[in-house]
């Protein structure tokens, strides 16, 4: 036997064996085997190379298949942490410029572009209720080689704000990860309509008169002082037009105010006809206006636009059943003659149309004095000539 072999032994006892045999311990009376009673029946080795080949084979590729498993798992959470952290990112920037109150047309084509991103690449777009188109809408819709799903864009008032659309292959399957993706870029959608018409209502209240629908006093300020900088700039002139309408206030205590309203929108209507897209009318407050004309280079301009002004009230205006006959006393300032400031030229332009106010009503006040008089000339003389009076 080797040394490296692990020996097998049966040990058979011989049944003839005598007490008195060699083996035998005669003092103690035990019996001990002999060499022939021993025999090796078998040897049995370690295993050879061959033998642990398919074993070591198998578990190489196990440890092999698991360890590839878990490389593509942790690859594919990694992939898709990025891929969320991503989209994270660009809907973070979309909401930013949505409280910038950016561009509307501008944001929507970023959320089709997001919505993109989450479905792989298909193409989105939004079809804005009333409005218009935007995103990656394919030239041939209608071909039977897409799937197309659609997905509302809601109101907070229930009402439609419009569409967004996605364009599949048409082999594909749908999924809720296209619903879910498009239910977040209709979110985004609804925020960035909702918030950019807000933010124009706001505007417009803010620069514009709710009644008249012109301009408001702190909008003519502003174009005032710009247009004093520009002046001073290209040493050029502009001239302002201050306008009050006269006997106002017993339209409002004979009508009621609801007519004095629409007799203010009507008298702003027609002002407003008269004008040139880069004149600015703006009501001042009560029965106050004021017009800015830039495009002017001496007083005859602004006189021009003076006489249109007051063509406006020639005609009567109709309001229910009434037939109202109005005037209005203006006044002009030229930049820089008059005044170099926003003060000092609504101060001139004021002042202006007070001294045309009263001479106009002096010169009405004398005119009726002398029709007075001479009725009551006439008067004296019919009474003092009496067959002038019977001839008659």
């Amino acid at each position: 036997m080797s040394a490296a072999a692990v020996a097998v032994l049966v040990c058979t006892l011989n049944a003839r064996a005598t007490p008195l045999a060699p083996w035998t311990d005669s003092h103690n009376g035990i019996l001990l085997p002999t060499a022939s009673d021993v025999a090796v029946i078998s040897v049995t080795g370690f295993p050879q190379g061959h033998s642990l080949v398919v074993p070591l084979s198998v578990l190489l590729l196990l440890v092999f298949v698991l360890g590839a498993r878990g490389w593509y798992l942790e690859r594919k959470n990694r992939r898709k942490i990025a891929s969320l952290a991503y989209v994270e990112q660009r809907r973070a920037r979309i909401l930013e410029e949505i409280n910038q109150s950016k561009p509307l047309a501008g944001i929507l084509e970023k959320i089709t572009e997001l919505a993109s991103v989450r479905l792989n690449g298909a193409a989105c777009w939004c079809q804005v209720a009333e409005g218009a188109t935007l995103g990656n809408r394919p030239a041939r819709l209608s071909a039977s080689s897409l799937r197309t799903i659609e997905f509302p864009i809601p109101s907070r008032s229930g009402v439609s704000l419009g569409s967004l659309f996605a364009a599949f292959d048409a082999r594909t399957w749908p999924s809720p990860a296209e619903q879910e993706a498009l239910a977040m870029a209709a979110s985004l959608a609804t925020l960035a309509i909702e918030t950019s018409r807000l933010f124009a209502d706001l505007v417009y209240r803010a620069e514009f008169d709710l009644l008249t629908d012109v301009q408001n006093r702190f909008v003519l300020e502003k174009r005032l002082k710009a247009m004093i900088e520009t002046a001073r700039q290209s040493a050029s002139v502009f001239g302002l037009i201050y306008i009050d309408l006269d006997d106002f206030k017993n339209v409002n205590d004979a009508y009621g105010h609801m007519v004095g309203d629409r007799y203010l929108q009507e008298v702003a209507k027609r002002m407003k006809y008269q004008l040139r897209a880069s004149d600015t009318l703006a009501r001042l407050g009560g029965d106050e206006f004021a017009v800015l004309l830039p495009e002017v280079r001496a007083r005859e301009g602004v006189e021009e636009i003076v006489l249109r002004l007051e063509s406006c009230f020639e005609e009567p205006i109709l309001i229910e059943e009434y037939e109202l006959r109005g005037t209005a006393s203006v006044g002009i300032a030229l930049y820089p003659e008059d005044g170099d400031s926003v003060d000092s030229l609504l101060s001139a332009a004021d002042s202006a149309m007070y001294i045309r106010k009263n001479t106009r009503q002096g010169a009405e006040w004398a005119m009726e004095v002398a029709d007075e008089a001479a009725v009551r000339l006439k008067t004296a003389l019919n009474v003092n000539r009496p067959g002038l009076r019977r001839a008659c």
